[in-house]
């Protein structure tokens, strides 16, 4: 009974709440296939960092292991400063430079020469204040790599980059 009202309200919310820019409606079916939980945490993450950085654009790419979302101040993947990546059973917030941002308490993981994340389990527990801080320090660096970045050029858009044929995806939601 909890769990169906739980799910119920969080339907209500994804479909009520204003966001900063409308998504893509392609997205929505993207993650139909996750459980509900998933989806509203992308969803919430989506509207923080739309309501952190109101001038990027969401690019958007339906893989055949997750469903990837990337922010950038252009329409291109390398200016990207971070993204969300959907799988079956959690979500990870990630830097495109996270190699580069200053160290911080928040622990990010990856091994790779520039990429690094960390694992979302909830909002309640989402250091909002300190990801606020490494975004604007990320934006920072996209910026300082493509100077035309720092003027905003035109209304921000929600883009399908690309849909892969093949994919895994969650048997069941």
């Amino acid at each position: 009974m909890v769990i169906m009202s739980y799910r119920k309200s969080l339907q209500i919310q994804l479909f009520t709440k204003s966001y900063p820019m409308k998504a893509n409606p392609q997205l929505t079916k993207f993650l139909s296939p996750y459980e509900k939980s998933i989806q509203g945490l992308v969803f919430e993450l989506r509207r923080f960092i739309l309501n952190t950085v109101s001038t990027t654009n969401e690019l958007i790419w339906d893989n055949y292991n997750a469903v990837a979302i990337a922010y950038s101040k252009s329409e291109k993947l390398k200016d990207a400063f971070c993204h969300i990546s959907v799988y079956a059973k959690h979500v990870n917030f990630g830097f495109n430079r996270g190699a580069e941002l200053s160290k911080r308490d928040l622990k990010l993981e990856g091994k790779g020469k520039l990429i690094r994340h960390f694992k979302v389990e909830s909002m309640d527990t989402f250091p909002k204040e300190e990801i606020k801080k490494m975004i604007y320090e990320a934006v920072g660096i996209s910026e300082n790599l493509n100077d035309e970045l720092r003027v905003q050029s035109g209304k921000p858009k929600s883009i399908i980059m690309s849909i892969s044929e093949k994919k895994i995806r969650p048997k069941n939601n």
